[in-house]
């Protein structure tokens, strides 16, 4: 039977925020997390499983989700309406209890799931360096409305390991993209809600642009994230080149080494850097943390940014997928982007992406001190986009 694990209940001030939504459209690409290079030969462990883990997919007791404020949010939030203020995310330390995990494509994939099975289904997906627990917050207001949350880690975080020891430890976009949509058929999934934010948004987003028969609504955090490597060989100027140093610092062998040996080091870099206002404890973070003892997180984080700078190869089977997106797919499906007003990672202005979103759009810019993991910092406001977008 799967167990879970114990969730530490230490306490942390809860941020403020409001939402404005802004009739301002989005732009290009680049959430925190992109880069490129040749990869040192991966690291590549033999599959193992989490015993909080299970194989096929099983209701979650919802006694062990220590939700305590959080519930009092979903109260507040019951009725999420688009222009109302953002509400903070809760003092609580919040778990989503005993994980799933399913085959899926060339990955066994880890998943938390909340909600009631028969309701719309929502699958979000986190960034780096976060993991699922960018969501912790988000799943159990959408519960609260009737919906499916299905959260999973992507290739490289928590309990998610490759099938096969000889599949390429591969992080560029569009192996991300198939992933989901794998995920989707393996769970029977016809059409779900996609929410994303920062490598989430942008695979988001490719599915969303490639496969819009699947996708019913998107929320994307920092808007239109789909790149390519011919748009990032043209330089930037001097001060966005600066915003970009991890991925330079990944193109090197040192930076490879260096992330290596200092993954929580430089993923709490991250988090400040990009989140300069968001006030996190030491308990948030370790949580999140221990998805990056992954054996293929490293091989992936450096793949997936060396990539983009073109320093490193895709596999064969994406080309005709690259190809495609590197015509920058305009984007049918309902979509809404937001935007923290405090975001200290690299992003786009709204106004430069939002023509690519073609039917029903809308942009928010949440305030209150907001950073780049909106959907942690900022639940209800992500939850509310969620459900706008399903009632477009």
């Amino acid at each position: 039977m799967p167990r879970t694990r114990p969730a530490p209940t230490r306490r942390r001030p809860a941020a403020t925020s409001r939402s404005r939504s802004t009739s301002s459209e989005p732009h290009r690409m680049a959430p925190c997390g992109d880069l490129r290079r040749r990869l040192p030969s991966p690291v590549i462990a033999p599959r193992r499983r989490h015993p909080t883990m299970t194989k096929a997919p099983e209701t979650i007791d919802p006694s062990r989700r220590l939700f305590v404020g959080a519930m009092t949010t979903a109260i507040a939030a019951a009725g999420l309406g688009l222009n109302r203020p953002a509400l903070a995310a809760p003092a609580a330390l919040s778990s989503f209890g005993a994980l799933k995990q399913v085959d899926a494509g060339v990955l066994s994939v880890s998943y938390a799931e909340q909600g009631p099975a028969d309701g719309p289904v929502v699958i979000l997906l986190h960034g780096w360096p976060y993991d699922i627990h960018t969501y912790v917050d988000v799943a159990p207001l959408l519960a609260a409305k009737g919906y499916r949350v299905i959260v999973p880690s992507l290739r490289g975080y928590g309990e998610t390991r490759f099938l096969s020891q000889q599949t390429s430890r591969n992080g560029q976009q569009g192996a991300l993209a198939v992933d989901v949509i794998a995920l989707m058929d393996a769970l029977k999934l016809d059409k779900v809600l996609l929410g994303g934010c920062d490598w989430g948004a942008r695979t988001a987003c490719i599915v969303a642009a490639l496969w819009p028969e699947r996708v019913k609504g998107l929320v994307s955090v920092s808007g239109y994230l789909i790149g390519s490597q011919k748009l990032n060989e043209a330089p930037l100027p001097p001060k966005a080149e600066q915003q970009w140093w991890y991925q330079y610092y990944f193109a090197t062998e040192r930076g490879a080494a260096g992330y290596a040996r200092n993954t929580r080091d430089f993923a709490r870099l991250i988090w400040e850097t990009a989140s300069p206002k968001w006030r996190f404890d030491d308990a948030v973070f370790a949580r999140s943390a221990a998805s990056f003892d992954n054996p293929d997180h490293v091989a992936i984080s450096i793949h997936n940014y060396r990539w983009r700078l073109g320093l490193a190869q895709g596999e064969p089977q994406f080309d005709a997928l690259e190809t495609r997106l590197a015509a920058f797919p305009v984007i049918t499906v309902p979509t809404i982007t937001l935007e923290g007003d405090a975001n200290g990672a690299p992003h786009p202005d709204p106004a430069a992406y939002a023509k690519k979103f073609s039917g029903w759009y809308r942009h928010r810019t949440i305030d209150g001190g907001i950073g780049h993991n909106l959907p942690q910092e900022a639940p209800a406001a992500f939850a509310d986009a969620i459900i706008a977008v399903d009632r477009a």
